[in-house]
């Protein structure tokens, strides 16, 4: 005879185990990014690659390009948005307040074929559009043997 031992747990456990696994990982993600001390977040961003060049898109909606800066420094293309805050009086009950008022910031690496002296940017309805050109590949060199 086999003995099974009981368990009081359903089958779904498993599963949401897992998943609250995978919300951990992904907030521990965005979290990590923060600098402590600083106030600032994340922004997300899409990076797609095309032939010619590497095009990142930001969802900055509510932000004036006065207040993005972008820059380039030891190879690594940083973008900064700010949005004041606005202390007002209150006038109702809020219930919930989640849009965020402050700062945002994105750090990332130039890949090695990137031509960062000819990057643009265009801030378009609150996205944020940045063209980074691909470095022409440079002709195969023979190497004569002597």
């Amino acid at each position: 005879m086999k003995l099974v031992p009981y368990r009081k747990t359903n089958d779904l456990k498993p599963m949401s185990n897992m998943l609250s696994m995978f919300d951990e990982f992904f907030n521990r993600y965005f979290n990590d990014d923060e600098t402590p001390g600083d106030n600032y977040r994340v922004m997300a961003l899409d990076i797609v690659e095309h032939d010619k060049e590497f095009e990142i898109m930001a969802n900055l909606p509510g932000f004036r390009k006065e207040n993005v800066k972008i820059s380039v420094h030891d190879n690594q293309l940083m973008i900064e948005a700010t949005v004041d805050e606005k202390k007002q009086e209150q006038k109702g009950t809020v219930y919930r307040c989640e849009r965020y008022s402050g700062n945002y910031r994105r750090n990332l690496l130039l890949p090695e074929n990137a031509e960062p002296s000819k990057i643009s940017a265009r801030m378009e309805d609150g996205v944020l559009k940045v063209l980074i050109p691909k470095k022409e590949p440079s002709p195969k060199k023979d190497i004569e043997i002597q």
